[in-house]
């Protein structure tokens, strides 16, 4: 009876890693879609007869739509389950990648962005929702970080291999072959993913849960975090995603494959760095200080970054007329580990508040971390367009400073 027992034990196990696996391929999915500008940016201002920051600023929607569905699909997903909910939002986002692909202006362009940023609002928290309703504790801390590197796959797939598509096809088709790519993801997700009753916890509107995560997100204890949230994800996210590659191949001089390359080794770090940090965390249990000494040291990797610019300080400091690519590709590699500290921020709103208000805190930096892409996306295309690229990094490495210096003050230990 035991050996039964266990083996259907191991089966309903196999069965949740597949469909976890299942569920953040559509992580994965949107991690991809999201940073395809940031090697195709150049293509799409020229096919759209206007310049590369209006076009920057305009791809701001994607995460502005992003973050304004989180709490809806998250209702949803409470009063639907996760099954039909992740089938809907992949149905949308084929749709989205779809009207991306044969836009034809800024107008159409912002429609499939905005489709999109709704759409994949949820492909994170689908896979997150799932392992915190079947998993301990303990096994949701593993499993949390597996689904965000499994996620940061797609920005992988974004940097060489989108960058030889682009060269190749065009950048249309990297939406296509997305499509394609949401069509193959729900298919997995309807095969292995399992119906489970709805659970109705919460009947309130979602206009009055946006206000109630708001409301605790303001709040003293968990003000310091959600400032930290606002830039942290932020700088990483619009790096990675939008300003990488122009920065390569504008200043740098690379070719779009090349910085493809360089912007894979960052994915890289992205994707080794979460787990990198974890071990550490539960190391040196000192989680306020690796969460802030992390992240200041992003902020002067970034500077650093910016300041190899051609009459800059670190390049005239060397004599040289621009600091060489392989410097940027290291930084590139150390900006990764070190920003990836942010799953800590979920861990530590939980310890901050009590049981009740656990999902809401988790919500409300959750927001912050997209609100802040969103906020620091449309503000660095008017830097961009006004300073130059060396100014987007050194605003983006201010405004994480100042997002640690906050987490400081508000964070520190009660006398």
């Amino acid at each position: 009876m035991s050996a039964v027992a266990t083996e259907e034990a191991g089966d309903a196990t196999r069965a949740l890693i597949l469909a976890l696996l299942a569920l953040a391929c559509g992580h994965m999915l949107s991690t991809l879609l999201r940073t395809i500008p940031a090697v195709s940016l150049d293509l799409m201002a020229a096919d759209f007869h206007m310049e590369p920051q209006a076009l920057a600023s305009l791809t701001s929607v994607y995460p502005f739509a992003f973050a304004a569905a989180q709490i809806p699909v998250g209702a949803a997903m409470d009063r639907f389950g996760v099954r039909p909910v992740s089938l809907s939002l992949l149905g949308g986002t084929v749709i989205g990648a779809i009207a991306s692909g044969f836009a034809t202006g800024p107008a159409s362009f912002a429609v499939g962005q905005v489709l999109l940023g709704v759409a994949t609002s949820g492909m994170l928290m689908c896979p997150m929702t799932l392992a915190a309703k079947q998993l301990s504790a303990a096994r949701f801390g593993l499993w949390s970080g597996a689904i965000l590197s499994i996620g940061n796959i797609g920005m992988l797939l974004s940097s060489s291999p989108l960058a030889f598509v682009v060269d190749a096809w065009g950048w249309r088709a990297g939406f296509f072959i997305s499509a394609l790519a949401g069509v193959a993801v729900a298919l997995a997700v309807f095969a292995l993913v399992p119906h489970q009753a709805a659970e109705h916890k919460d009947e309130s509107s979602p206009l009055s849960q946006m206000i109630e995560v708001l409301r605790l997100g303001l709040s003293r204890p968990l003000r310091g975090l959600i400032a930290l949230a606002l830039v942290s994800l932020a700088t990483s996210l619009v790096l990675r995603g939008l300003w990488g590659g122009p920065w390569l191949m504008e200043i740098k001089g690379l070719s779009r494959v090349e910085a493809g390359n360089q912007l894979g080794a960052f994915t890289l770090a992205m994707i080794a760095g979460p787990l990198c940090i974890g071990m550490i965390d539960r190391k040196i249990g000192r989680r306020r200080a690796l969460v802030a000494g992390t992240h200041m040291a992003g902020a002067l990797l970034v500077a650093l970054m910016a300041l190899g610019a051609p009459h800059y300080a670190v390049s005239v400091l060397f004599g040289l007329p621009v600091m060489p690519p392989q410097y940027d590709l290291v930084l590139f590699v150390l900006i990764g580990l070190a920003t990836s500290a942010q799953p800590l921020l979920f861990g530590m709103s939980r310890q901050l508040v009590d049981a009740q208000t656990a999902g809401k805190a988790l919500a409300a930096v959750n927001l912050a971390f997209f609100l802040g892409a969103a906020l620091m996306q449309s503000v660095t295309g008017a830097v961009a367009a006004l300073a130059g690229l060396p100014a987007v990094l050194l605003f983006m490495a201010a405004m994480l400073a100042v997002g640690v210096l906050i987490f400081l003050a508000y964070t520190s230990p009660s006398p």
